[in-house]
């Protein structure tokens, strides 16, 4: 066993400040990654370069790449198109939410990286999360812990199950296969995702809502009279609707009926967005129309339209990724002072419907074309975010309402989709490193235009990349002085000879608590050997030994310290101690499952 050193003595010390410090939170986490960062190679427990080394690390590398490929697929709807269906099945059902997406992730957690699973999911859940009015802490925690588990379904799901085989050789043991690890993995996605299905509300942290301001209070009123505006609803004119009667026009429906025809269909197939208030309505047009449900039922029944159910041919063009109501207000030395909205013309220069004027405590819907503006009148638009966007650019109008949806390219889903490709292929085929391959796959997205440089800059959560940069640094200090070697040595000498049984569940534990300090790959790579010994002086079978350490070192939970973890901690606004109330159950879980599922199947 080997002695110990004053070096092990500091490296254990430094383990524990951090761990302090994260339970304490007096500063944030990152920070206190690049504190090790900084005192390790002060205290000479690793040379300067390996200090830093963690900042150009392949997995840190291959994490930034990998969120920029997950913005650009997002930025281009094709995790949409992905989560559409899922959202379909789950209907606003939190717990259906959270089984469906989380078995999507574990699912492709299982054959690629896990943090490239969760990336991929990332921004599709925060949209979730803000449309479905779902606290994105609930959501974020339970969808990342599956796609942890979903690495410990198949052999390549994670760094650690792809060493495990490798590691064996020595000890000419048989490998395993590909789906040897699959029972086992299947049972503990399951169980982790019900652990956040029947104990959730006593585990995840419950949603925080925004601090009353007096900005968020004067947009109270406005936000009542959006809501008064009602919603979207999809027609269809009958056939003989221009027969015998005088032509009836987008502005006359508003008078009449205070509805507001934001989009219709032009023969044989052109939809008009925004359509001008002289604009006709034809027999057997389909439009779209915002009005309160009772005004819009009496104009159907009256007019002799057809009401459908649900939007259908505007279901994209109305998403609200795409387009939505705002409130601008006429500025000072505007040069819309003074005109009517007929007179300035914004649907035919921009494409965005007028749906009220609200001034001084007045709302008026139905004479909005012939209303001379005032300097302070409050406007209610509704256009695409970016038609929207052009008409804020020229300054006329002051927008209240900030124009924070974001605008995807579905035009340039295609280059997404090739450089995904183009990365897959490179690891999986020409063997090259991964960090490589996935940079490449995000510089051709930015070639491409899928994104900006600017946006794969703000993808970025360099929080993330600090902390793990940070913590890479204290792993190479714990295996370099010997630390790590001497507690596996002190653990396993400590428990003796015990029933086979319990000399799993200990290398479990044992695998655990290691992976929480430094990386699951170091953790295999020194523990793997001592544990196939150990089980053979036992007379327990050392392949099963070997299988516990490449399992259990995904269970790592209780600290953000794993990769997907400290990725989810800033979107979803964890502390390090919701980590450590939900971790410690699902950890346990983790735990007896493993080594039932084990016990049960070899």
């Amino acid at each position: 066993m080997p002695t110990l050193t004053a070096e092990m003595i500091l490296v254990m010390m430094m383990i524990g400040v951090a761990v302090f410090l994260f339970i304490v939170e007096w500063v944030r986490v990152d920070v206190v990654a690049i504190l090790m960062m900084v005192t390790l190679p002060l205290l000479h427990l690793v040379t300067p370069s390996e200090a830093f080394s963690g900042l150009s690390s392949n997995a840190v590398v291959s994490i930034i790449a990998v969120i920029i490929i997950g913005a650009g697929l997002d930025k281009t709807g094709v995790v949409n198109r992905l989560v559409g269906p899922i959202l379909k099945v789950a209907g606003n059902s939190q717990s259906r939410i959270v089984i469906f997406i989380s078995l999507t992730v574990a699912f492709i957690s299982s054959f690629m990286q896990n943090i490239g699973a969760a990336a991929l999911f990332l921004p599709a859940v925060q949209r979730i999360s803000k449309n479905l009015k779902i606290p994105i802490g609930k959501l974020l925690m339970p969808i990342g812990f599956s796609a942890i588990l979903g690495g410990t379904v198949t052999l390549v799901g994670s760094s650690p199950l792809i060493l495990l085989n490798d590691l064996m050789i020595p000890f000419k043991l048989e490998p395993f296969g590909l789906f040897d690890v699959t029972p086992v993995g299947l049972a503990l996605v399951a169980a982790g995702i019900a652990c956040f299905v029947f104990f959730g509300r006593f585990i995840l942290p419950g949603g925080k809502a925004e601090e009353s301001s007096p900005a968020a209070e004067d947009r109270q009123e406005e936000n009542q009279i959006i809501d008064e505006l009602g919603r979207p609803w999809e027609l269809t004119t009958p056939e003989d609707f221009t027969h015998y009667r005088e032509p009836v026009t987008v502005d006359a429906l508003r008078k009449r009926y205070l509805v507001n025809v934001v989009g219709l269909v032009e023969p044989p197939d052109f939809k008009v967005l925004g359509p001008a208030p002289d604009q006709e309505i034809r027999s057997g047009v389909d439009m779209v129309v915002y009005g309160q449900e009772k005004d819009v039922r009496r104009m159907a029944q009256e007019e002799g339209m057809e009401l459908k159910e649900d939007l259908a041919l505007f279901k994209g063009e109305l998403a609200d990724h795409a387009s939505g109501t705002v409130e601008a207000v006429v500025a000072p030395r505007s040069s819309l002072a003074g005109k009517t909205l007929n007179q300035v013309d914004l649907t035919e220069r921009f494409q965005v419907t007028p749906l009220a004027v609200y001034r001084q405590g007045v709302v008026y819907r139905a004479e909005l074309g012939d209303l001379p503006l005032r300097v302070g009148d409050a406007v209610l638009l509704h256009g695409t975010w970016k038609r929207l966007e052009l008409l804020h650019a020229e300054g006329s109008l002051l927008f209240t309402t900030p124009l924070d949806s974001d605008q995807l390219r579905p035009e340039k889903a295609m280059f997404a989709g090739i450089w995904l490709a183009v990365a897959l292929i490179m690891v999986i085929v020409f063997k090259i490193q991964l960090s490589v391959c996935l940079m490449t796959g995000a510089l051709g997205m930015i070639i491409t235009r899928v994104l900006s440089i600017d946006e794969a800059y703000q993808a970025v959560d360099w929080r993330t990349v600090f902390l793990l940069g940070g913590l890479i640094p204290l792993g190479i200090a714990t295996e370099k002085t010997g630390t790590a070697a001497w507690i596996a040595h002190t653990v396993l000498n400590a428990i003796g000879t015990v029933e086979p049984i319990v000399l799993l569940a200990v290398i479990g534990v044992l695998a655990t608590v290691f992976t929480l300090v430094i990386s699951n790959v170091g953790a295999t790579v020194l523990l793997v050997p001592l544990v196939v010994n150990m089980a053979l002086a036992a007379h327990t079978d050392p392949r099963m030994a070997a299988l516990v350490v490449g399992l259990a070192t995904s269970n790592s939970f209780i600290l953000p310290t794993h990769q997907v973890n400290a990725l989810y901690m800033g979107p979803g606004r964890y502390r390090s101690v919701d980590f450590m109330k939900a971790g410690t159950v699902v950890s346990i879980v983790f735990l007896v499952v493993m080594i039932a599922m084990l016990y049960l199947f070899y």
